[in-house]
């Protein structure tokens, strides 16, 4: 036993004096993000302004003040399959990290066994039993830190997991806000097309009384039936708009569509957006991003694969012993003096391998600036999202503005021309197309504003928001967003 205790602890000194971790260690690169957003229109005069003030946007669809909107993501995000698939994937990925954890530790088999033999010599027979009982353990030393950085790919990959899902709820998130934006545009623009109907069959009264009155022609008659046939053709395709959106509303929400089908006739207008729209700087884009977190972690893991491969070049200690007892009777088993037991070191070594080794190094080093330039892509493709983001959110507000300053003069045009024509004094005409003016410029007004608010929407994701900060981190200790 003396000498096992100092063959063991040769060993174990081994391990922890003359231990070293081969490859570089991981340091998150400098992150080349600009001082602002070079697209922000701080001088802006439109009714929703966005600034680089600090904010919170993990709840952005908050601010919208609408509690039906808020009552489908959550329900979103209880309920959808894909965020299920997400958790479940972290969750493998957190599993696979145990398994590889495991190889740091002495792996210890329990075995047993029963063996009768005989001989039969002619002259005589005879038979042996033997019974045995034992324990086989294996540790691999891990001196050169080849089984630590395997770990600690492995801590990347749920790095890398934790962004995915982080990815899938972003964009459930903002799928369910466009869905939602969708149905309740169709709604206005049905609701806009039932009121001009109204305006046209008043017109068209207006025009059977002076037909008959012998003022106006039956062409003007004609003319005002077909626009009215024309107006009630784009109802069905609205309705079918509205109801294919609450389709995917029930899909994004892992519900049966039946549920939510009543959402189709109960009209409410399109959200407004906040005025004030803080966005952080590009900075925050670094936490915020799952798709900046990925490509961190891919490069995290390539990083430490290198170690890996580096590991091979240096040899190998294991520690294998054995203990157990072995007797012709099963009480025997149970008797210390039939004990059995053996313990040694091993050493293994490549010590030639035609060069496959530092071909594999090379290899991971190469993977290694694959990743890195893939990061700043991805850095350089996040602050693009914004900035487009901004800009198309700035001058679709300006669109709406120009868009509504057309429909109030087009319903000043429609009265006049309304008023002209009973008067006598204008052609039918004149009337049809105030009438159809209106309508095409209500309608574009009402996409407009539901443009604004997607374009928000759309700002929101590329900012990385919807993901709770409060929520458990669900990355492992030492990660790079934790250093």
């Amino acid at each position: 036993m003396r000498t096992f205790s100092l063959l063991f602890a040769a060993v174990v000194s081994l391990a922890l004096v003359g231990g070293c971790t081969v490859g570089p260690n991981y340091r998150t690169p400098d992150a080349r993000m600009p001082g602002g957003w070079a697209t922000l229109n701080r001088t802006s005069t439109q009714p929703s302004i966005a600034n680089e003030q600090a904010t919170q946007i993990a709840t952005w669809w908050e601010r919208f003040g609408d509690p039906k909107l808020d009552e489908l993501i959550a329900a979103a995000i209880e309920g959808n399959l894909n965020l299920a698939q997400a958790k479940a994937r972290l969750q493998q990925a957190r599993a696979l990290r145990a398994v590889s954890a495991g190889g740091l530790w002495p792996s210890v088999d329990l075995s047993t066994s029963y063996r009768r033999s005989g001989q039969d010599s002619g002259i005589s027979t005879g038979s042996n039993d033997r019974y045995q009982l034992g324990f086989d353990a294996t540790w691999e030393i891990d001196v050169f830190g080849g089984q630590r950085r395997t770990v600690e790919a492995a801590d990347a990959r749920v790095f890398s997991s934790s962004a995915d899902l982080m990815d899938v709820r972003i964009s459930l998130v903002a799928e369910v806000a466009v869905n939602y934006l969708n149905l309740r545009t169709s709604q206005q623009r049905l609701a806009i097309s039932r009121k001009n109907l109204e305006l046209q069959q008043r017109s068209l009264d207006l025009t059977k009384r002076q037909v008959a009155a012998g003022f106006a022609a039956r062409l003007d008659l004609a003319q005002a039936e077909a626009q009215i046939a024309n107006t009630q053709a784009q109802i069905p395709g609205l309705r079918q708009s509205a109801q294919q959106s609450v389709l995917e509303l029930a899909l994004l929400l892992g519900k049966d569509s039946s549920a939510l089908l009543a959402m189709v006739d109960k009209v409410e207008p399109i959200p407004t957006t906040p005025p004030v729209v803080p966005t952080g700087l590009p900075a925050e884009l670094l936490r915020r991003r799952p798709d900046i977190r990925r490509a961190e972690g891919a490069l995290w893991a390539a990083t430490a694969n290198i170690g890996v491969a580096t590991a091979d070049l240096y040899p190998r200690f294991n520690l294998v012993g054995s203990i157990g007892t072995a007797d012709s009777k099963m009480k025997g088993l149970f008797n210390w003096s039939n004990s059995l037991w053996s313990i040694g070191p091993t050493i293994s070594w490549n010590v030639f391998d035609a060069g496959r080794i530092r071909a594999n190094i090379a290899l991971a080093e190469a993977q290694n600036d694959e990743a890195k330039a893939f990061y700043y892509q991805s850095i350089l493709i996040a602050v693009r999202d914004v900035e487009s983001a901004l800009t198309a959110y700035d001058f679709e507000q300006e669109r709406r503005q120009r868009l509504q300053a057309s429909v109030d003069a087009n319903r000043r045009a429609y009265d006049l021309a309304n008023q002209l024509y009973a008067q006598g004094q204008v052609e039918f005409v004149n009337v049809l197309t105030a009438q159809q003016a209106l309508l095409n410029s209500e309608d574009a007004s009402a996409q407009s504003e539901a443009a604004v608010a997607k374009n928000l929407v759309a700002l929101y994701k590329a900012l990385g928001g919807g993901w709770a900060d409060s929520e458990p981190n669900p990355v492992v200790a030492g990660s790079p967003a934790e250093k």
